[in-house]
């Protein structure tokens, strides 16, 4: 079996990224890996020092069978790099492992990409392998890896046969939604990725992975998970593009290499309901709400 490559996209944190490589090159497969890393470039004199900081770190001599460097000339954004970054690699390898600069990998998050690229690559309703495991109650419960419909960006893999199904018209991709459809996609209403959608539509956000996660939920699509997360983020900070200071999400890196993989490819019904749980009760009391939200405004006044 060949080792899936591995996409790094990286823009203006350089202590994110150090960090995110050192954790990556620590992983059981780094030194089978080619790894592509697609840095962006300033999108203004504020950024630059960051940025030039950020192409030192990944200039290094990395341990991975291959270090390939995009350095983007002028600045594309988050969404744009990832589209063009993923559609050329996965294009031409058939397959990927996706990651950002805030995301701290398990040793064995390589094994557990590759492994699963390889089970399901000819299963067409598998469109994508999430890294991310969310921390839900009674986690224990759960088996070691199961289905379940959303798309994460917190650390994935696909395959080009699912990509092919990305469309990044949103409209062509979400206007003939039923309400049912809509109902659905928000897991009952419990998450708010609909609004993501209307948020996009009106020019609020720039947002690939929404647009993703529209294009397997279109395609009756199903994305593996991991009980025990493979990736953490880091970016929880605030320091991220897309993200707030918080800790909601925060989680204990899987400790060992995943074997148990579903045979039967269909959305889990017990991890269906437990991340349903998580989504509406992951805000919190009206206290921790309005911490976080102070937090969100503080860290935007130092952007």
């Amino acid at each position: 079996m060949s080792t899936a490559p591995i996409i790094l996209f990286v823009y203006n944190r350089p202590d994110h990224t150090l960090r995110t490589l050192k954790a990556l090159e620590n992983n059981n497969l780094a030194s089978e890996s080619a790894l592509f890393i697609y840095a962006d470039a300033a999108k203004n004199k504020q950024s630059k020092a960051a940025v030039e900081q950020v192409r030192e770190i990944i200039s290094r001599n990395w341990k991975f069978k291959t270090v390939t460097l995009i350095l983007r000339e002028s600045n594309c954004g988050l969404a744009a790099n990832v589209i063009d970054g993923v559609t050329k690699i996965v294009k031409q390898y058939g397959q990927v492992i996706v990651l950002e600069d805030d995301l701290v990998t398990s040793p064995f998050a390589l094994e557990y990409f590759n492994d699963a690229l390889e089970l399901y690559r000819h299963q067409d309703q598998v469109m994508q392998i999430s890294g991310y495991g969310y921390p839900v109650k009674d986690i224990e419960t759960l088996p070691e890896t199961f289905f379940f419909r959303v798309a994460n960006s917190w650390g994935w893999a696909t395959w080009d046969r699912a990509w092919n199904h990305f469309n990044s018209d949103i409209n062509t991709l979400t206007d003939d939604f039923t309400a049912e459809q809509i109902h659905q996609f928000s897991i009952e209403g419990k998450e708010n990725f609909w609004k993501q959608v209307k948020e996009f539509k009106a020019g609020k956000i720039n947002s690939w992975a929404i647009r993703w996660y529209a294009s397997v939920f279109k395609n009756d699509g199903l994305v593996l998970y991991p009980r025990n997360s493979l990736t953490q983020n880091i970016g929880n900070d605030g320091s991220g593009t897309h993200t707030a200071a918080e800790t909601t999400y925060q989680v204990v890196l899987a400790n060992k290499k995943i074997t148990q993989f579903p045979q039967e490819i269909q959305e889990h019904a017990q991890a269906y309901q437990s991340i349903k749980y998580f989504y509406a009760h992951r805000k919190g009391s009206l206290l921790q709400r309005g911490i976080r939200f102070a937090k969100k405004k503080l860290n935007e006044l130092k952007k």
